[in-house]
């Protein structure tokens, strides 16, 4: 049977990373975006050019119906999904809590929360043994931020992130016995593009002096931490959280 990868954000950082070495390792993916479909379909194309095969699908996963959508469209397309990377997440500006208001909050818990519930649902009622699935695995995207806070930066994200922590815990019990491993990794501060919607590009650069390493980490360092989890060589690990953030 094939091994099909669906990465949420998958066009661009961390997400198309693990696109590409998904890709290298044998599953016929599937790169999720929201609006940059450029971006994506040239991770798609990187992966042709080495002999996988990878499509590009939108969808906004927030929304309900367009994550239902986009499981089936790689049903018709690829195939059953047994693997998920729960990779698409944002973050907004640098505020203040006392300045934060409730479109933002729903803004950011609709994409990094409600989110990765409705695609782990979505996978889990294909993957489930006890639905006659394959069983799979289910790695969720979190953040060092979910136990250091981010305070004066994204208190917000950082709930956001620490509420997929438990996620992970609960799904991974509630599964483990329906063929689904479910784990976390939890990236510290990588060069990726997510510095900039925070209106700060250089963010990376400014703080890695405070981490023990004194470095900031690259996309492809926590997309191989991932394609690990979800490999059959982490096939006893279930609930973890793997921290990939040079000590930070």
């Amino acid at each position: 049977m094939s091994q099909v990868l669906i990465v949420t954000g998958g066009s661009r950082g961390i997400g198309a990373a693990v696109a590409r070495l998904g890709a290298r390792a044998g599953y016929a993916v599937c790169v999720n975006y929201r609006r940059d479909r450029a971006a994506a379909e040239a991770v798609v194309a990187d992966i042709e050019a080495t002999g996988g095969r990878a499509i590009a699908l939108a969808a906004d996963i927030a929304v309900e119906d367009e994550v239902v959508s986009l499981f089936r469209q790689v049903d018709e397309a690829l195939g059953r999904v047994t693997a998920l990377v729960n990779n698409a997440g944002i973050l907004e500006r640098h505020a203040r809590v006392e300045d934060m208001d409730a479109a933002r909050l729903a803004r950011v818990f609709a994409a990094n929360v409600t989110g990765s519930f409705l695609c782990a649902r979505e996978a889990v009622r294909r993957m489930s043994t006890r639905r006659g699935g394959p069983g799979g695995a289910i790695v969720n995207v979190s953040s060092r931020a979910a136990r250091l806070g981010s305070p004066g930066e994204y208190v917000d994200y950082a709930a956001s992130k620490a509420a997929v922590d438990t996620l992970t815990i609960g799904l991974a019990r509630e599964v483990a016995d329906a063929g689904i491993r479910v784990n976390a990794v939890s990236p510290g501060v990588i060069y990726t593009d997510i510095h900039a919607s925070g209106g700060e590009p250089g963010r990376v650069d400014r703080v890695k002096d405070a981490v023990p390493m004194k470095r900031g980490g690259q996309p492809e360092e926590v997309a191989r931490a991932i394609l690990w989890l979800l490999s059959d060589e982490a096939s006893y690990v279930t609930g973890a959280n793997l921290d990939v953030s040079g000590g930070r």
